[in-house]
């Protein structure tokens, strides 16, 4: 097994940093707004055994590294990045993995991502017209509308867990991840052109409720293995959806999660690790 590697690497819109585990077959594994991508640690340390997991942090608000003024970082232009991000890292067959707004993004590169998607995993994520999703997103979103400043003093509440565990915050999206949701509020308190760079992504979020929906319409012609994982109980990915999502995709199933908020890679890990792995070792044909 080769072992767990942080880089950065300089695309268009800024540096990107990531990690990169293991070998065998590729999985690019993308998280959510105000999330990095420690929320795949877990997951990754089963995974790595038997695969190659590369997983970036995205310019979603939790990122370290500022963006360029002018980088585009509404969610098409976020999902062209990690396109981007294959392409420089040489990255072919790859199954893309998102969960939360990450799921969104791998919808909209399953559209427009080209030939080096091989597959898909949508766990718990943003679809059809639940976005942003739930109520923790509208409230996130309407934040956004806030100068960067004084979105820095909103933030500043998530540093109580009384109020980070609200439904508001993260208290629908995960059951037993507190202390990742408290690490990923850090870079935008303390950091100005992080939450510059935050309220830009949200802007454009709020900008555009309707795409999720435009891109539901292009699923059915995503031909490739596809697997929807989805929390039975989430409060904020409504489970209508995931089923949705499954019968839309052409090679689409779909498995459900006990035990768990939207958040299944903090909630439920080496369960989704299971389900994954169980994927992406299955025969498909045509």
């Amino acid at each position: 097994m080769k072992a767990k590697v942080q880089s950065a690497i300089e695309l268009s819109a800024g540096t990107i940093e990531y990690t990169d585990t293991g070998g065998g077959p590729v999985l690019v594994l993308l998280h959510g707004l105000m999330m990095d991508a420690s929320l795949w640690d877990a997951t990754v340390a089963d995974l790595s055994i038997d695969h190659r997991c590369v997983v970036p942090t995205l310019p979603l608000g939790a990122h370290r590294r500022a963006m360029r003024a002018d980088a585009d970082l509404s969610l098409p232009g976020v999902a062209r990045l990690v396109a981007e991000f294959l392409d420089r890292l040489d990255l072919w067959d790859v199954v893309l993995v998102g969960n939360d707004t990450g799921g969104a993004l791998v919808q909209l590169l399953m559209c427009d991502g080209g030939d080096r998607v091989g597959g898909a995993v949508l766990v718990s994520c943003d679809a059809f017209d639940n976005f942003p999703p739930g109520l923790t997103g509208r409230t996130l979103v309407l934040s956004g509308k806030l100068p960067p400043r004084l979105f820095g003093l909103f933030m500043q509440q998530m540093r109580l867990r009384m109020l980070r565990r609200l439904p508001l915050a993260f208290g629908w999206l995960t059951r037993r991840g507190d202390a990742a949701t408290a690490r990923w509020i850090g870079p935008v308190l303390r950091q100005p052109e992080i939450r510059r760079d935050a309220v830009r992504v949200l802007r454009a979020v709020g900008a555009d409720p309707g795409l999720l929906q435009v891109t539901a319409e292009r699923l059915p012609g995503f031909e490739r293995p596809a697997l929807v994982v989805w929390a039975g109980e989430d409060r904020v990915m409504p489970p209508e959806h995931g089923r949705r999502l499954a019968e839309l995709l052409p090679y689409g199933r779909l498995a459900e999660v006990a035990d768990s908020h939207t958040l299944i890679p903090l909630d439920q890990p080496k369960e989704l690790a299971r389900l994954i792995r169980e994927f992406t070792r299955a025969p498909h044909t045509d």
